[in-house]
């Protein structure tokens, strides 16, 4: 491949020209959001990048990249993940950069986990000769709901791969800060939809009818029994209606009710045990209230769970980098693990050793917020992070004195 140079005179200068290459690509990858499975112009620039570097790389389920450096290396084969899709939101951050398309912004921080990965490949491409393996960057796409890493892995993404790394941006843990456990680090989670059918009428003559809205509300509180009695207090989950929806006017009790909501929960086993509990309650429920209910649910991602040496390997390419950006030697994640939020990179720790971390922003505004913007001061330690767990020479990423004040300032609400 051809040898990638930095303008720079020396490796501070190289390592500033990186950080701020990828924090306008960033910028641009954030002002042109795409829908999973629809990210046709971010792959574009993402291959455009790569051509730049001379890097080979492939098309993978679709829209979807995967990067190979060092392919005749003797070492372990090292995998790097980047997700690259948006969500279907309408941004109000008031960012220079805020998204130009109706319906799609970065809400997750996907902008800057590509832009981390694609820095890494700069940092990779200029010390090919250098790393002690080879390493594939997986620039996927569909994280949000769509089983992106599983079509990857259907695609051939592993191939070859002895462990695999991840990281996410996580908004509630303290800036500069890591969870990266051994064991569950976030967790898996499904969605249920219960359909109540009664008897429809006039409003005035209840004895007429079968009120499949009551029957519904009734369903909704006793649905919350699961997490207060029915599960173990050490059992970790979440089970949220979030939807009842009975279409009708003022004088009219309607034949249906539908009620839909999701599932946070530690393990495979666990969700098993609630989705049962959801169909069991709604049922006993619907018949006291002389209706009938019909659960239908959908497993969505399996819980990340981190290998032990991986993690750990992980949480020591962190802590230094971490340390210098952000001046601090304390790097304990101050949130419970695992988080109850879910990902779909499970699907690569079900296939292969690896480990998922959380790194803190410590936005005032959660992921999925419209009001959400990525911390660009967390490129520098990621990229220097996996640039360790490739073997490539450490970065040398400068001391951000005061680090804990120069986080990107967005509108207040």
């Amino acid at each position: 491949m051809a040898s990638v140079r930095f303008s720079g005179v020396d490796q501070s200068d190289a390592m500033q020209e990186l950080l701020d290459s990828a924090t306008a690509l960033r910028h641009d990858l954030h002002r042109s959001p795409e829908l999973g499975w629809a990210e046709h112009d971010t792959a574009a620039r993402i291959r455009a990048e790569l051509d730049a570097l001379g890097v080979t790389w492939r098309s993978c389920a679709g829209t979807g990249t995967l990067a190979l450096l060092a392919p005749d290396a003797p070492g372990r084969h090292v995998a790097l993940r980047g997700d690259i899709d948006a969500m279907p939101i309408d941004e109000d951050s008031g960012v220079e950069w805020t998204s130009r398309r109706t319906g799609a912004m970065h809400a997750c921080g996907h902008d800057g986990h590509t832009a981390v990965l694609a820095a890494t490949a700069r940092w990779l491409a200029a010390h090919e000769d250098t790393l002690p393996g080879p390493v594939t960057l997986l620039f996927q796409p569909a994280e949000e709901g769509g089983h992106g890493a599983k079509a990857m892995i259907d695609d051939g993404a592993l191939d070859g791969v002895d462990v695999i790394f991840g990281w996410h941006n996580w908004p509630a843990l303290g800036r500069g800060r890591m969870a990266c456990p051994d064991g569950p680090v976030m967790a898996a989670n499904g969605t249920f939809a219960i359909e109540v059918a009664g008897i429809g009428g006039h409003a005035s003559q209840p004895e007429a009818t079968r009120d499949p809205v009551l029957a519904a509300a009734a369903i909704a509180v006793a649905l919350q029994q699961i997490v207060a009695r029915r599960l173990a207090p050490q059992t970790a989950a979440v089970v949220a209606v979030t939807s009842i929806d009975a279409p009708s006017n003022p004088t009219v009790t309607p034949a249906t009710a539908r009620l839909g909501g999701s599932i946070r929960v530690p393990s495979i086993a666990v969700r098993d045990e609630v989705f049962a509990l959801i169909a069991e309650i709604a049922d006993a429920t619907a018949r006291a209230h002389s209706v009938t209910a019909a659960t239908e649910t959908t497993n969505r991602y399996g819980a990340t769970v981190n290998h032990p040496e991986p993690a750990a390997e992980l949480r020591a390419a962190l802590a230094p980098e971490l340390a210098t950006v952000f001046s601090t030697d304390d790097h304990t994640a101050d949130v419970p693990v695992p988080v109850m939020a879910s990902e779909d990179f499970s699907y690569y720790l079900d296939e292969v050793p690896g480990a998922f971390a959380l790194v803190g922003s410590g936005s005032q505004h959660s992921c999925h917020s419209p009001h959400y913007d990525f911390d660009d001061a967390l490129i520098a330690p990621v990229v220097g992070a996996y640039a360790r767990l490739a073997g490539a020479p450490q970065l040398p990423v400068p001391a951000r004195p005061g680090a804990e004040g120069n986080m990107q300032e967005v509108r207040r609400i």
